[in-house]
């Protein structure tokens, strides 16, 4: 095939391109800055300059901003994890954006927008004084006795015990995988089902496997091939068996112009990508607890509700979600 018909058939492919998601955010992102008249780094202007202290200028609300900055200094004097993203002055940071979002709805104490999109989700969602914690944690889950331990992006909790536990994508290309994989100390091989010891994570006595095990997920096919399923989706899957194992759920909450989770074929709108592949290894009787929203939807929601006028518009701009309403289903 010669470049030139290469280049005629990328033209046709059926599935929009990652590539063109990116450009589009970008170049949002750079318009709110400018906009703004706010200093961004030199070759990506797209992004705020002075490095990480300069987080606050990514950041829609004061409130918010006072918000972040007190639940730090908190979390800093009981010695406990809030880990604040090192790009969070990025304006495509995943990080930032899901504090525009929900920070506003945290602060002025009305969650009906986010707790209606769970049960538009299909997901049973928690009664009696709801809240939302940001950068949840538990330790003893995976018993990661030492470092970071799995953090989940929010987590909308009550009185009933039905927690729902939120990964928040907006820029992303998919899901973290596997550092240890990633830096050269394991070949990729899949431990399971029965050599769990090969693996560096299980012999550090982390309880990934077990849970993994316990929860029936070693049965699905993706978990029975040669290559670990780790290397590429091992953020998914840590935090599916999180959620799971607490007896809570598991919403992804992700942009739906981003095509590297859900898209939808030219032609016959068949649905492709990371999260409708990946949802074929949770067991049917979880498949209940496991669903996803899009950020449009839930911008589309928070837009009924005029307690929030003075902002939602504002994160629309920033966001590049100005009359575009498309959803991903």
């Amino acid at each position: 095939m010669t470049a030139k018909n290469s280049k005629g058939l990328r033209k046709r492919w059926h599935y929009k391109l990652y590539s063109a998601f990116q450009s589009e955010v970008r170049a949002a992102a750079e318009k709110w800055f400018e906009e703004k008249e706010y200093a961004t780094a030199a070759k990506r202007p797209y992004c705020l300059s002075g490095g990480r202290e300069s987080w606050p200028g990514n950041i829609i609300s004061d409130q918010v901003v006072e918000y972040i900055q007190n639940t730090k200094e908190q979390h800093e004097q009981e010695r406990t994890c809030f880990p604040l993203h090192k790009y969070l002055h990025h304006g495509l940071s995943s990080q930032a954006m899901l504090f525009n979002l929900l920070g506003p709805l945290k602060v002025r104490g009305d969650l009906t927008p986010l707790e209606n999109m769970v049960a538009v989700a299909g997901i049973k969602g928690p009664v009696g004084n709801v809240d939302v914690t940001f950068e949840f944690d538990d330790r003893s889950v995976f018993n990661e006795d030492a470092g970071q331990p799995t953090s989940i992006d929010a987590c909308l909790h009550g009185d009933s015990g039905n927690a729902v536990f939120i990964e928040a994508k907006f820029a992303e290309s998919g899901f973290g995988g596997c550092s240890v994989f990633s830096r050269g100390d394991c070949a990729g091989r899949n431990p399971s089902p029965d050599r769990f010891s090969e693996c560096y994570l299980h012999h550090i006595g982390r309880a990934y496997w077990q849970r993994m095990k316990e929860l029936g997920m070693t049965e699905s096919p993706l978990l029975q091939g040669r290559i670990c399923p780790f290397v590429s989706y091992y953020q998914f899957f840590r935090e599916a068996m999180f959620a799971l194992h607490l007896g809570g759920s598991f919403l992804l909450l992700h942009d739906s112009r981003n095509p590297a989770y859900v898209k939808e074929r030219d032609g016959d709108g068949e649905q492709a990508g990371l999260w409708p592949f990946l949802l074929e290894s949770i067991p049917d009787q979880y498949r209940d607890r496991i669903g996803r929203v899009t950020v449009q939807d839930l911008v589309a929601e928070i837009k009924r509700h005029n307690i929030h006028s003075d902002w939602i518009e504002i994160f629309e701009a920033k966001y590049g979600l100005k009359g575009k309403r498309a959803s991903a289903g």
